[in-house]
């Protein structure tokens, strides 16, 4: 390459680090600001992720939660917020990175990539409501039956810590909502060339084995947990064989019109 092919390629990868430096900035933007509202919100969001553990006491008993260092809470409520903020400035954070790689995408390229950009935060959606209305409850009413009361023996109560409760349904959250992607990443993938349904097929038995380890390495040790991951997994791995094949399809029906 000549010093005169360096000096025309300079001006153009200046403009693509300004228009990156500008979306990464709204991208920030966006986060600080609904870091700001959620940590403003923070006592309101927490006692909407404990009603999961609230369906699975009862109506019959107390609810306490404790923490037992004085700045405990206070960085639970930050994590929180952070949690709250990368959720609702998704679609912000979404949009700029779909406006900063859209010039250099053909017009047919835009449009099969759009409906990933949409399915991503519909999928995660799914599953952390799976969490919030199915898994967490029964988890939930698992742990309690672990407790032990009675006059005869030692009382055994349980008493969450506000951290520990915060760690363990955000964790489920992201675990859940990560492993919901698993239609969209295998479907892209199909796109690129990378894989095929008929190896989706023939790999099913180690998908099944690499599924019960990711969910026993993601989730407390409860079985509930972990039926609860793994099951919906391979539904979700089934579904994306479907897509492929459909992916196929149209491929090879483009090129049949092209030949």
């Amino acid at each position: 390459m000549s010093q005169e092919d360096i000096d025309d390629s300079r001006a153009p990868l200046i403009t693509h680090l300004i228009e990156l430096r500008q979306r990464l900035f709204y991208s920030v933007i966006a986060l600080v600001v609904m870091f700001v509202v959620c940590f403003y919100f923070a006592d309101q969001i927490f006692n909407i992720l404990i009603l999961p553990y609230e369906k699975a006491a009862g109506v019959e008993r107390e609810i306490r939660f404790i923490y037992t260092a004085p700045q405990e809470y206070f960085f639970t409520q930050m994590k929180l917020a952070f949690f709250g903020a990368l959720f609702l400035a998704f679609p912000v954070i979404a949009s700029q990175i779909y406006m900063f790689v859209a010039p250099g995408l053909y017009r047919n390229e835009r449009g099969a990539f759009l409906p990933y950009l949409i399915a991503t935060p519909i999928l995660f959606t799914i599953g952390a409501a799976l969490v919030f209305f199915v898994v967490m409850p029964l988890a939930m009413q698992f742990f309690l039956s672990l407790e032990q009361h009675g006059a005869e023996q030692a009382t055994i109560e349980h008493l969450p810590r506000v951290s520990d409760y915060l760690g363990l349904i955000m964790t489920l959250i992201f675990a859940f909502g990560l492993v919901f992607q698993l239609p969209v990443v295998l479907t892209l993938g199909a796109r690129a060339g990378l894989l095929g349904s008929q190896g989706l097929k023939e790999k099913r038995k180690y998908a099944v084995v690499v599924t019960f380890i990711v969910a026993a390495v993601l989730t407390p040790p409860d079985p509930i947990s972990q039926l609860g991951l793994a099951i919906p997994t391979l539904l979700l791995y089934e579904i994306s064989i479907i897509a492929v094949r459909m992916v196929e399809k149209k491929r090879a029906e483009a090129e049949a019109e092209a030949a």
